[in-house]
C-alpha cells in the first residue's frame, strides 16, 4: 500500500498533464505514491464525465506505465482552486500538483491565478509542474 497520495489537478490542455504526470513520475516511486487524476468541470452541458477528458486519459496514461495506481476525481460547478482544494482534502491528498501558466503580475491582479489561490490556500504543499521551455532536462 502506498505511504502517501498525490493529487494531479489537470485542465483539457494534454500537454500541461503530460508535463505534470512527468513531473510526478520522475519525482515519486509508485510503490510508495498512489496519485488521484482530478478534472474540475466549470460549465458541462454536454455532461461530459472525466474519462472523456483527453488531458486526463493521457496523465493516467503516463503514470501508469510508469507503475503508479491511479484513481480518478471529478468535481463540477466550482471555481477551479476550489474544486483542487476540495479534492486535496476529499481524497485526502499529501501534496497538490498544479500548473501554473506564465501570466504577467497584472494579469494575475486582473484575471486571478488558480495557482496563486491554491498555493496561498491550501494546507497541503503545492507542486508547480514547470512550463516545457523552463524545464532543465
Amino acid at each position: 500500500m502506498a505511504d502517501k497520495r498525490v493529487l494531479v489537478a489537470v485542465s483539457d490542455d494534454d500537454e500541461r498533464a503530460r508535463v505534470q504526470a512527468e513531473l510526478v513520475s520522475e519525482l515519486f516511486a509508485p510503490e510508495r505514491v498512489e496519485v488521484v487524476v482530478h478534472h474540475n468541470f466549470t460549465e458541462n452541458p454536454e455532461g461530459r464525465e472525466i474519462g472523456d477528458v483527453g488531458a486526463v486519459r493521457r496523465a493516467e496514461e503516463i503514470l501508469e506505465t510508469n507503475g503508479f495506481a491511479v484513481e480518478r476525481f471529478e468535481t463540477s460547478g466550482k471555481s477551479a482552486s476550489t474544486a483542487i482544494l476540495d479534492a486535496a482534502g476529499d481524497r485526502d491528498a499529501d501534496l497538490v500538483c498544479i500548473y501554473a501558466r506564465k501570466r504577467s503580475p497584472t494579469g494575475k491582479v486582473l484575471f486571478g491565478s488558480v495557482a496563486q489561490d491554491v498555493i496561498l490556500s491550501s494546507p497541503r504543499p503545492v507542486l508547480i509542474a514547470p512550463q516545457p521551455s523552463f524545464r532543465a532536462d
